[in-house]
């Protein structure tokens, strides 16, 4: 809006006065305005294009107009910006981040690009085996921590096989971004025309995509196209695992099931598909993470607005439509592959059922409640996927099942949220052991024994809603949760209590619950529960249908009015921590309906803090578990008490010179803090030991 007032000739004192906005701002915004203009100057001339004079490109490069940029405000192709740009010798130089205030010289690995500058600050060496490392980005709900936890991993891993890492990010907050992480660090956006340029800079041996999320994946046929060799599953068969229709096809000749889904451009189309397959269906956009504006459709309108959202948040891909299968339990394959041949795979299930991000849900490994032979048929075809796809280095596949037919949601070629987890509850290093097979390192498989734990691990997710003013707390298919919390404990009941605990969760101690559960199918199945409650000595409170819904099955319950009844006891006056301590809602439908009455009861018992279960699966969970287990069942036991972690790590082999050796070892004893064995080959082949 501040563009459009200084193009129609608003003054910056105006626009400061109406908004509030100093001045300095709005200078700065007024002068990339009129970089705009004046590129747009030189867009055409008569009877041909006109020249881009290189003193204006640079000032455009200087004023942080990216090629692309420019390439839009002139009519041009990205493409015929760079080559321009190339052909002027218009580059940006290598800069160090000045940590020493410019009180003394700095010398620091932490580096950045500017066109503000005649030379670089520091020359790459070509003498390291330099491998880039592309980082997650800004941290945003679906793509945070558990990225920067498999790039540092990653990173370790190529240190320890005698590689220089280069890792480029641009989030402050990460690990990733601490200058001792990498051999060098470049804070620079995830664009790839600022990869590209550090390509330039630095000539590694190659980049990898993998532990990022899906911002470096998305340059995956960029790399390709320039030429940059990608380490480790080549990005022609990750295009054949992102783009819908290819892999859909890959799925049909393998024989893989998977749910009924059209491509579609308009509501035409999306509406006969969704009444040949029947409601509800789901709509996502192509290429997003975090289910960016994915909604389940129950009804014609609710498809309609649906559709709306999708084309805004992907204008590039059409909006693919697929049937949503109800009461589908969600399963994860979190695997790692070298040449296309397994090497682990863990599969992982959602306690809540579909129709609930993977992000938000909560996740048990291994799985309590499937069918073996489901986890067999999984394991089968995650299989097939590595090696129909040839993939080296990380995975995850999403599974929907019911009863004992699986059906394939997705695969992602990706390291997906999921890796920190499964990596620190089975001792396993899956980013490690990915690395490793990326860079064609000796790699061994991993037992399926070692993955089917003698304890459980549950990941509990964290929200921020009661710092998102007026944002409904119910779980749905687009992501939500800010954090996770993982713990360990002998049986599901055990670690599920954990990890919702450590969440922020509060256990209900004065036995005070309001139920209001939407639809009769889930009234029903939450019945036996109520009554466990019930048993338990919990005061059951509930609105009028879920009251009537206890009275007539023998459940006793006192009736709570809603605002509109204008009756006493009310609903409103409840809603406060001194009289309820807990409150399980179950939202009936799929669809966003705010200011309903459900939306009043979740948002208030979010703004003053009363514990809150928006899920069926979830809460019936929560009431089996704490009729089983008590605050003393509960014990804070040491991770080592689960996991073995010397007994699952794999042999690291290091071929170092004579004279080498002793220092090798002195430094690994000091970094691991353990006694270090090793063999000398000359002399065990004389039979010496």
């Amino acid at each position: 809006a501040l563009a459009e007032a200084l193009a129609r000739g608003r003054t910056v004192g105006e626009l400061s006065g109406r908004t509030g906005i100093d001045p300095w701002f709005l200078e700065k915004m007024k002068r990339v305005c009129a970089m705009a203009d004046e590129l747009g100057a030189v867009r055409s001339v008569r009877g041909g294009r006109a020249v881009l004079p290189a003193a204006l490109l640079r000032a455009a490069k200087e004023a942080g107009f990216s090629d692309e940029q420019i390439a839009q405000c002139t009519g041009r192709s990205a493409a015929e910006v760079t080559r321009r740009r190339a052909a002027e010798s218009i580059g940006p130089v290598v800069k160090q981040i000045d940590t020493l205030a410019a009180e003394w010289p700095v010398r620091t690995n932490y580096l950045y690009l500017t066109y503000h500058g005649v030379e670089d600050d520091l020359v790459p060496g070509d003498s390291e085996r330099k491998v880039l490392v592309l980082g997650s980005g800004a941290y945003r709900i679906g793509s945070s921590v558990e990225f920067d936890w498999c790039c540092v991993s990653a990173t370790d891993a190529l240190r320890r096989l005698g590689y220089a890492p280069i890792v480029v990010n641009c989030n402050p907050e990460t690990v990733s971004t601490d200058y001792d992480m990498g051999h060098t660090l470049y804070f620079e956006e995830l664009t790839f025309e600022r990869i590209r340029d550090i390509w330039i800079k630095e000539k590694p041996l190659g980049i990898m995509l993998a532990f990022g999320g899906q911002i470096p994946n998305n340059h995956a046929l960029s790399c390709a196209a320039a030429g940059m060799p990608v380490f480790g599953t080549q990005p022609r068969d990750i295009d054949r695992a992102e783009d819908r229709h290819k892999f859909s096809s890959l799925l049909d000749r393998l024989g893989v099931p998977q749910p009924e889904w059209a491509e579609v451009t308009s509501r035409r189309e999306a509406t006969r598909f969704a009444a040949r397959v029947g409601y509800p269906v789901l709509v996502r956009p192509s290429y997003v993470l975090s289910g960016a504006a994915m909604r389940i459709a129950s009804d014609g309108r609710a498809l309609g607005a649906a559709l709306k959202g999708a084309a805004e948040v992907s204008r590039k891909h059409p909006v693919v439509i697929s049937k949503f299968i109800e009461g589908a339990k969600e399963l994860e394959a979190d695997a790692v592959a070298v040449r296309g041949r397994l090497l682990a795979v863990a599969v992982t299930e959602h306690v809540e059922n579909a129709g609930v991000h993977s992000g938000d849900a909560t996740v048990v490994l291994p799985p309590q409640k499937v069918y073996l032979e489901t986890v067999r048929r999984i394991r089968t075809i995650t299989g097939e996927l590595a090696r129909a796809l040839s993939i080296t280095g990380p995975f995850n596949v999403q599974f929907l099942a019911v009863d004992n037919e699986v059906r394939v949601i997705e695969c992602n070629l990706r390291a997906s949220r999921s890796f920190p987890f499964i990596s620190k509850a089975s001792g396993i290093d899956f980013v490690d052991l990915a690395t490793r097979a990326m860079m064609g390192a000796e790699v061994r498989p991993v037992p399926a024994s070692l993955l089917d734990l003698d304890y459980v691990a549950v990941k509990a997710p964290q929200f921020s809603f009661s710092r998102i003013k007026g944002a409904d707390p119910a779980l749905r298919v687009e992501m939500a949760s800010t954090g996770e919390v993982a713990c360990l404990g002998e049986d599901l009941p055990e670690a599920f209590l954990k990890a919702i605990l450590a969440a922020g969760f509060k256990l209900p101690e004065r036995r005070q619950v309001l139920l209001t559960i939407g639809s009769l199918r889930d009234k029903t199945r939450f019945l036996p529960s109520a009554r466990v409650l019930h048993e338990m000595g919990f005061t059951l409170y509930a609105t009028r249908r879920t009251s009537r819904f206890l009275e007539d099955n023998r459940v006793p319950n006192i009736r709570l009015y809603k605002i509109h009844e204008r009756r006493k006891p009310s609903l409103l006056e409840y809603i406060t921590p001194d009289r309820l301590d807990l409150i399980i809602n179950v939202p009936a439908g799929y669809d966003r309906k705010e200011l309903t009455d459900g939306y009043i009861i979740r948002r208030r018992a979010t703004d003053v803090g009363i514990p809150l279960i928006t899920n069926l699966q979830l809460a019936e969970l929560f009431v089996k578990s704490i009729a089983i287990k008590g605050w003393d069942d509960l014990k804070a036991e040491p991770y080592d008490r689960y996991v073995d972690i010397q007994g699952r790590q794999q042999a690291l082999v290091i071929r170092v010179g004579k004279g080498d050796i002793r220092s090798v070892l002195t430094g690994l004893e000091a970094r691991t803090g353990r006694r270090v064995e090793y063999q000398d080959s000359e002399a065990r082949k004389a039979g010496k030991g």
